[in-house]
């Protein structure tokens, strides 16, 4: 049987996943908000990816990061989040991606999807926040605590 939502969140899984969020924000994340959004009465399962700033690259101390993107990496994390989101049981699926300066600590990317079954949500997940890191249009400067800096996956 083919399955719908009905607005309301009848619990049928759908045919294709929906992408509740896919956005580039200047402001903090809220890893709530993103576990809330894909939450859903189908759901058996809900898997998150939440990726902070820590204090060390490659043994090299950090100090902070900037974020900068493209003005099409919405676009694009949308369009990765639709591809995945034909896995069979994913309901749901959000990625927030922070720009913008951090600290250590904060939080600069949250990925969350919900299914029927742990396995796909888990699954998915995983190579949601992989396509991520690989293909859409946001670039990381790191500066390092001894006054370096680096960028990380510029064109």
């Amino acid at each position: 049987m083919s399955g719908t939502t009905d607005g309301l969140g009848a619990g049928k899984v759908p045919d294709v996943a929906e992408v509740v969020l896919a956005e580039v924000r200047e402001s903090p994340l809220s890893v709530d908000e993103v576990f809330d959004a894909v939450r859903h009465p189908g759901a058996g399962g809900i898997a998150t990816f939440v990726g902070v700033v820590r204090e060390l690259d490659h043994g090299q101390g950090v100090e902070a990061l900037e974020y900068t993107s493209h003005p099409s990496a919405p676009q694009v994390l949308r369009e990765l989040a639709e591809r995945l989101g034909v896995a069979g049981g994913v309901i749901r699926l959000a990625v927030v991606h922070r720009i913008g300066h951090l600290e250590i600590g904060d939080v600069a990317v949250v990925v969350a999807v919900s299914a029927a079954h742990r396995g796909a949500a888990l699954d998915v997940c995983h190579e949601l926040i992989d396509a991520v890191k690989s293909t859409v249009p946001i670039w990381k400067h790191q500066i390092f605590d001894d006054g370096s800096d680096e960028w990380v996956g510029t064109p």
